[in-house]
């Protein structure tokens, strides 16, 4: 009966991997670069002393007609150097503007209303965001701005992660598989996430859904925008596979900080659409038979394991040298462990407590 079932899951497995492996390989065409509109880069940073600086750095190389460009860097209330660091950065560079975010008020809480104090202020008919823990490349805006094309109103990126380790390499490629869902399921019509950290929108399309005043409060706040302005049905969302889009974060340091940030994105995407759902389902449950595979152990299993474990890497493997990142798939085996464990836990980090802490606040 459990090999049925294995099997099952497995096939299942095997057709939902293959969905997403069509819908991330779609490809969107470009504009000319004398059609690019106005953008606004905007980072909220609170806290991010040790961080803020690469950031900077990397946001000073972007390579965009700097009439059209602008950077807003929100001190989201830090009570560390963060502030003084962005004002000696930025004192001779007339592109970038340093912004304190206002008191919070209503659904406008923590990074939520950074952002919306950001956006306020900004000139840009694109809004582009990332975090102050990312490095983009020096093609990130042009490149993304390109695909602005028709009725397209959002177009989200890669992020990857520096991968150093197997702690941070498994990181690393968790992000790379749930941003190839994310891309795939965005690119065939049915969105269920993105990452805030490689984002961008009309601003025209956030200020219809009302911008996060109108939107009910979500420590989530990228999901909580791709849903609104996904439920117009009157514009494109697009999630292009682009090495020139992809940005760089810094992975967690230590198991405490992973676990508040699965916890605060399960949190967050308790609002996922049926679809994202029926996902999650078909992956715990095959997750599920892999813990109890050593209880139930044949020949049949075994065989179905290696091609779960086949099916995971000729996915991601030509995802990742696709963004160039082919080197991080020497970590895949202990992602795969990795895996296991924290997609049956994920339940478990909901289900007794919702509490979220995130950049020493609590929500």
């Amino acid at each position: 009966m459990f090999e049925i079932i294995f099997l099952i899951l497995i096939v299942l497995y095997f057709i939902q991997s293959f969905i997403f492996f069509i819908g991330v390989q779609k490809r969107f065409p470009v504009i000319d670069k004398d059609k690019l509109l106005s953008a606004t880069v905007l980072v909220a940073a609170r806290n991010e002393e040790k961080n803020i600086l690469k950031c900077l750095e990397s946001l000073d190389k972007i390579i965009y007609p700097n009439d059209k460009l602008e950077i807003l860097i929100v001190d989201d209330r830090s009570t560390d150097r963060t502030g003084e660091i962005i004002e000696s950065f930025i004192k001779d560079k007339p592109i970038f503007k340093k912004i304190i975010s206002k008191e919070e008020s209503g659904k406008l809480k923590g990074k939520t209303n950074a952002l919306a104090c950001g956006i306020k202020e900004a000139k840009g008919e694109i809004i582009f965001t990332t975090d102050a823990d990312c490095i983009v490349k020096p093609s990130w805006v042009i490149k993304t701005a390109s695909y602005y094309k028709e009725n397209i109103v959002m177009v989200n990126g890669f992020t990857t992660q520096i991968a150093n380790s197997n702690f941070s390499g498994m990181q690393s490629i968790d992000f790379i598989y749930l941003l190839m869902i994310a891309s795939s399921t965005i690119n065939l019509g049915k969105p269920i996430s993105c990452i805030g950290n490689n984002m961008s929108y009309l601003k025209k399309a956030y200020l219809e859904v009302g911008g996060y005043e109108a939107l009910p409060f979500s420590v989530t706040e990228d999901f909580n925008l791709l849903m609104a302005i996904s439920k117009l049905k009157k514009y494109k969302i697009i999630y292009p596979l682009d090495q020139e889009t992809l940005v760089t974060s810094i992975p967690c340091k230590n198991f405490k900080e992973l676990y508040r940030q699965k916890k605060r994105w399960a949190v967050g995407g308790l609002g996922v659409p049926f679809s994202g759902f029926i996902i999650l389902i078909t992956g715990y449950l095959t997750y599920l038979c892999l813990l109890l595979l050593p209880f139930f152990y044949s020949t049949l299993s075994l065989f179905l394991l290696l091609i779960k474990i086949v099916i995971d890497y000729l996915i991601l493997f030509p995802i990742h040298k696709k963004l160039g990142i082919i080197k991080n798939m020497k970590y895949f085996f202990v992602t795969e462990i990795y895996f296991t464990v924290y997609v049956l836990a994920l339940p478990f980090l909901v289900l007794f407590n919702k509490k979220v802490k995130w950049k020493g606040r609590e929500f």
